[in-house]
């Protein structure tokens, strides 16, 4: 294979997938690695960071070329998920528009910037890590050019439930989720119960409860919910602001999230 060739269907590759590629092709390892040090003086290829290139265009020049950061998030590492909130800024249902993007990832990563976008690895929550695509609820779609890995809006949605600082907080969690027209609540719910929180479960079951109409939500959804629900009253999240508690959930809802407060602000 033509470098050439592999950088049109690869806009945002690892170092290891070019060599691998090339390696099919009876390359060496040398070769390829020369081919790259010059299609990068060149100003062929941007260095993301180590081991990650981004192509330029052809007649672009390499300071202005853009690098789309989707691609740039699901090829850091192998494997690599978009997640959370830039999960759901990918398929349009974000309410606030980010430079931070969440990935999934195995290992531990160090959070690392390129003209001015911030890419921050996570670990899948500890109940689905060791389960293939991490409990599921991951697609590869066509983008830009290349290929995204990303959490469905099903699972960007629990997830973002389960770790509200990486959704934005409540009022941009509440606002991007009530931009979501269609959920597999199926879905939602069989991956809710698989990360075994309870405190998340109440989460989830409660967004839905407040959902039920233009979802179409019904009762079995939420009592295969409620049954996983905290057997003792919970705050919402770890600031433990005073609320209402919600007795069917066991969850303590601040007045501001329960009466949607963003909206009397605005």
């Amino acid at each position: 294979m033509r470098s050439l060739d592999f950088f049109d269907t690869h806009p945002v590759f690892r170092h290891a997938e070019f060599l691998e590629a090339r390696a099919a092709h009876g390359r060496s390892v040398h070769t390829s690695n020369n081919l790259l040090a010059r299609h990068l003086k060149a100003g062929r290829l941007l260095r993301v960071r180590r081991g990650l290139y981004a192509v330029v265009p052809r007649g672009v020049d390499p300071v202005r070329a853009s690098v789309d950061p989707y691609l740039v998030a699901s090829h850091v590492a192998d494997p690599a998920v978009v997640a959370y909130h830039a999960a759901l800024q990918f398929f349009g249902k974000a309410h606030s528009v980010w430079r931070r993007f969440h990935y999934l990832t195995h290992n531990r990563t160090r959070p690392f910037s390129f003209r001015g976008l911030e890419f921050v690895g996570v670990q899948a929550p500890v109940a689905v890590r060791s389960q293939p695509d991490w409990g599921g609820g991951v697609v590869e779609v066509e983008h830009a050019g290349g290929r995204v890995r990303v959490t469905t809006l099903e699972r960007a949605l629990v997830d973002v439930l389960d770790e509200p600082p990486r959704g934005g907080g409540w009022e941009e969690i509440w606002r991007s989720l009530e931009m979501i027209e269609y959920c597999d609540l199926e879905a939602v719910v069989a991956y809710a119960l698989a990360l075994n929180s309870a405190l998340t479960v109440a989460r989830v079951g409660f967004f839905l409860e407040q959902r039920r109409e233009p979802w179409m939500v019904e009762e079995v959804h939420l009592e295969a919910l409620r049954a996983h629900a905290p057997v003792q009253p919970r705050y919402l999240d770890s600031t433990r602001q005073p609320g209402r508690l919600i007795p069917r959930w066991n969850l303590i809802v601040p007045e501001y999230v329960l009466h949607r407060g963003w909206e009397e602000a605005a």
